[in-house]
């Protein structure tokens, strides 16, 4: 159990905490697939590694990926694996992370991330235990323990279409979400004094003096957005500063960027303007001004009445002009699938779907323009 007690970092005596204790008690020792639900900073990773060392499978391999991390093609290469030749550079068949974890329990945090396709093959390995490399035909099996997390609402993004409702619906076969640290005020006197004692130890202090009222109020008064991971650092750092293992914590400081001299200007690049920065305001005068020019699709056989030559394919007519447009939308967006899907005002799977039925995923950016 020393793996256990390694990984088990979660302190808290309050009435919520406890309950999150018990729920994760329950289902440890079941075989079935686990969402946790949290904000940013609430423990979430620390709840899987537990419900992982209380289940049956405690001794086998226990992974974690944070989906977040990865874009689309790497994270279904990392999760599922891929064959030799399946893209350039894959010189020979290597295992993903659900065949390393076999027999074990795999961790994915921020699962709202994923697409569309990585969510049908998730769905797939929950259902039938399945799951075929990338380029591969042959089905792998596996046997493997599935825990998710996210910080967003997924049945509002399942209702928006943003996220799979089968899925969902397989990976909720219990939630677990996790109470914000403003919402347990009776521990976070207890988990400052742990991430002090620890901290003190780093800085080979022989003892740690405790808070100072001041700062005890400081703690208890704040609203910790970030959590835990926030509480954690802002200890560590009043520790740190304090240097001095005789005198008690007194000074606590929760903004580190807070400075007389903290720059007041934002450097933007052209990536992080949107359209609302460019847009211009309906209240300026426009009849004197030259009208902004709109780039219009450059569709072949025309979209005007008068250059038209009929008889004319309204079906491929309409697939040029659609994929002309979603070209020059993904241009503009440097190749953001998100960003192209607000452009065209399409959630983002319903412009995954226009990609695949078009071909357009694969095309290497010089053939995009």
């Amino acid at each position: 159990m020393n793996r256990y007690r390694q990984q088990d970092n979660l302190l808290g005596q309050s009435n919520s905490f406890l309950e999150v204790l018990e729920q994760i008690s329950q289902i440890a020792p079941l075989n079935k697939p686990v969402l946790i639900i949290g904000e940013r900073g609430t423990g979430k990773e620390g709840v899987a590694a537990r419900l992982h060392f209380l289940s049956k499978r405690w001794d086998q391999t226990y992974s974690k990926l944070n989906c977040a991390a990865l874009s689309e093609s790497l994270l279904e290469s990392e999760l599922f694996g891929y064959e030799a030749g399946a893209f350039t550079g894959a010189a020979k068949r290597r295992e993903g992370r659900f065949e390393a974890a076999d027999n074990g329990t795999l961790f994915l945090d921020e699962l709202a991330n994923t697409s569309g396709l990585i969510q049908e093959k998730l769905l797939r390995v929950i259902e039938y235990g399945e799951f075929e490399r990338v380029g591969g035909s042959k089905s792998v099996k596996v046997d493997i323990r599935l825990i998710a997390a996210t910080n967003e609402d997924l049945p509002g993004l399942a209702q928006s279409g943003e996220f799979r409702a089968d899925l969902l619906d397989r990976l909720a076969f219990d939630v677990i979400t996790l109470p914000p640290l403003r919402e347990r005020k009776d521990d976070i006197m207890m988990l400052a004094e742990h991430f002090a004692i620890n901290m003190a130890r780093e800085l080979e202090m022989e003892v740690f003096s405790g808070f100072t009222e001041k700062a005890k109020r400081t703690l208890l008064e704040y609203e910790w957005p970030g959590n835990i991971r926030e509480l954690k650092n802002v200890v560590e750092r009043a520790v740190y500063r304090a240097n001095n293992p005789d005198i008690p914590v007194h000074n606590i400081v929760l903004d580190p960027f807070e400075s007389i001299y903290r720059p007041a200007i934002r450097m933007r690049t052209s990536d992080r303007i949107t359209n609302q920065d460019t847009a211009i305001p309906s209240t300026l005068p426009t009849a004197p001004e030259t009208p902004t020019p709109v780039i219009e699709p450059n569709v072949q056989g025309a979209t005007s009445s008068q250059s038209v030559q009929f008889p004319v394919d309204l079906k491929e007519l309409s697939q040029n002009f659609e994929i002309d447009l979603i070209k020059q939308a993904l241009a503009d967006s440097q190749y953001n699938q998100k960003k192209t899907a607000e452009r065209l005002s399409l959630t983002y799977h319903q412009l995954r779907g226009y990609l695949k039925k078009y071909n357009l995923l694969d095309t290497p950016p010089e053939d995009r323009e």
